[in-house]
């Protein structure tokens, strides 16, 4: 009995990183994430769709950047989906999948995998994770709200600053905080890449 539920759960979870991230295979922290907490991966599988039909609709909009990775658009990914998924799963759990995932992440990285057209890095990750935690601030304040008015407040959160992203220059290269431009081909390899985190109104 035991067996069988936690073989559903890789079957459960399998699908719903697809339907996630759709950056890269599943890794290992993943799998073990959904291994330990098979209940907690059914309910982001049944949430999981409506909250990246928000996203699609803010991406379709241009509310923000266009940068699925690293922008604006990005920061709204992992605030939405973590704020969203929250009414129904424990904030504890969620704030476990997400560092299992950015685990997944270096895991790739060093395979040459991409996420969302470029190679991770670890001030990338660091963003994610500060994101998902800005997420979890916006559900505990506003638990009985609507999914439209939650993308209205996590876009109104982006914009007043209280959101990451990776600073870019007018050409959208990513730059150093001393504003130098990154030549990523001399960093290839290279987990750590100095690029610059920054509010998400600057």
């Amino acid at each position: 009995m035991l067996k069988s539920k936690y073989i559903a759960a890789f079957c459960i979870f399998f699908y719903i990183t697809t339907n996630l991230f759709s950056q890269h295979e599943i890794s290992k922290y993943e799998y073990r994430w959904a291994f330990f907490h098979p209940f907690a991966a059914k309910k982001v599988k049944n949430h999981l769709i409506e909250a990246m039909d928000i996203y699609q609709v803010v991406k379709n909009s241009r509310q923000l950047d266009s940068f699925e990775s690293g922008g604006t658009l990005d920061a709204f990914r992992h605030t939405f989906t973590m704020a969203y998924l929250s009414r129904y799963v424990k904030i504890s759990k969620l704030r476990k999948l997400g560092k299992a995932h950015e685990k997944g992440n270096e895991y790739y990285f060093y395979k040459n995998h991409q996420e969302f057209g470029e190679r991770a890095d670890s001030l990338a990750c660091v963003m994610d994770l500060r994101n998902n935690e800005l997420g979890f601030e916006i559900a505990k304040r506003n638990k009985m709200v609507s999914k439209d008015t939650l993308k209205i407040i996590v876009i109104e959160e982006i914009k007043a600053g209280n959101a990451w992203k990776l600073k870019k220059n007018t050409q959208n290269s990513y730059i150093s905080c001393q504003n130098e431009p990154i030549l990523i081909e001399n960093y290839k390899g290279k987990w750590f890449i100095p690029k610059c985190l920054v509010k998400s109104n600057e």
